[in-house]
């Protein structure tokens, strides 16, 4: 039976944004909205520096150009302390925000909410770095967990959207398309056992048709249905014996023919991953026998 060790409990990471809502006339704290982040081709990648010598000047001296005005210091009743440039008293061009637990956006800001390119630092230790819209991660960014975890690609919304590369600390790689936070489309899993998946994908799971690799040279090429070989397939063992014909939910049920490494051949139905139901056994020099199977033990021959 196939295990897909999926790593699907790590995809969803629910993370809060810190951006306020800023009012300009009474400067009051709105409840930050809850994000739902998650964990590339590599181009059109976004090069924000290392540090301020390199965005934030860039940045500052397009504000200084634009006329914005430069604060120091802007404190909000929470405690979060703003510092950069406003325009029409809303956070407005290159700026850097503090909150109290430790977490800080450094980067671009337009009518009060980040936009542009910038760094998120998030209490916990996460890292965001990329693009954004709206206070929310959009276009190109690569996230950081704290335990190890990577992505790095394209985001809509917040969530994983695109073309993007996922990585684990345990090494564990995939690499392929996404949809609203999801695997989704064509892409390819490597697993640190050196098991590896490429094929198609359906809401983060393995579904459609696609390619499983095993390192001990198993391998099965077919159709799939929620991370189970389902459907029709070819399944090959490195000693040379392999299975054609068709599975439901992982295991060989329906019509199939069994090779064994000797040229014997077994012709007929399965059941449940065993020889059942009326079957064929043909040997290696072309004779051939019909008989009856029954929970992979035949039970008569026809010619009997």
């Amino acid at each position: 039976m196939l295990v897909i060790k999926s790593k699907k409990s790590e995809l969803m990471l629910y993370i809060y944004s810190y951006f306020i809502e800023f009012d300009r006339d009474t400067q009051k704290q709105v409840k930050p909205k809850q994000l739902r982040l998650l964990l590339n081709p590599r181009t059109n990648q976004i090069h924000l520096g290392n540090g301020r010598d390199d965005l934030l000047t860039q940045l500052e001296r397009q504000a200084q150009r634009d006329g914005l005005t430069y604060i120091e210091e802007l404190v909000f009743e929470n405690g979060a302390v703003y510092k950069g440039y406003l325009k029409d008293q809303q956070r407005h061009g290159p700026g850097i925000q503090v909150w109290p637990d430790g977490a800080k956006y450094e980067g671009e800001w337009r009518f009060n909410k980040a936009n542009g390119k910038g760094k998120f630092w998030h209490a916990d230790g996460d890292i965001y770095e990329g693009e954004w819209e709206d206070d929310k991660a959009n276009g190109y960014g690569v996230y950081v967990h704290v335990n190890g975890a990577k992505y790095e690609g394209h985001w809509k919304n917040d969530l994983q959207d695109g073309y993007g590369v996922e990585s684990w600390s345990d090494g564990s790689k995939y690499e392929g398309g996404y949809k609203e936070g999801m695997k989704h489309g064509k892409g390819t899993y490597v697993w640190n056992d050196g098991s590896t998946y490429s094929g198609e994908w359906y809401e983060n799971k393995i579904n459609g048709r696609g390619i499983y690799e095993w390192p001990d040279g198993r391998r099965y090429e077919g159709e799939w249905k929620d991370n189970n070989m389902h459907g029709r397939g070819l399944y090959t063992w490195k000693d040379g014996r392999r299975y054609e014909g068709e599975y439901l939910n992982d295991r060989k049920h329906g019509f199939g023919t069994y090779t064994w490494q000797d040229g014997r051949q077994y012709i007929g139905q399965w059941q449940n991953g065993k020889q059942h139901g009326e079957g064929s056994y043909r040997q290696a020099n072309g004779q051939e026998r019909k008989g009856v199977w029954e929970d992979g033990k035949r039970i008569m021959w026809h010619d009997e």
